[in-house]
């Protein structure tokens, strides 16, 4: 995302001839997308977002688990509290 987001930036640098960009070749303008797409496969390739994905899942689930027990008035490994 971040690639995406500087190559954006450079892009209407360039067009709007702002600054040092102006007189940069495009090839320096456009690398950041090429790093994007690079980023990309590598990442799903590898299985990185996957991974990324369950692990959010899993924490949202733990997250839901332990809201769930503590309004049973539970703990973590869902005993319940000792009665007053």
């Amino acid at each position: 995302m971040y690639f995406v987001v500087i190559g954006v930036l450079l892009l209407v640098m360039k067009v709007a001839e702002f600054g040092v960009v102006a007189e940069w070749s495009w090839w320096g303008i456009l690398s950041p997308f090429a790093a994007a797409v690079v980023w990309w496969a590598w990442a799903d390739a590898t299985g990185y977002t996957k991974r990324r994905e369950m692990d959010k899942m899993d924490a949202r689930q733990a997250k839901r688990r332990q809201e769930n027990l503590a309004k049973l008035g539970m703990d973590e490994r869902g005993r319940r509290g000792k009665r007053r």
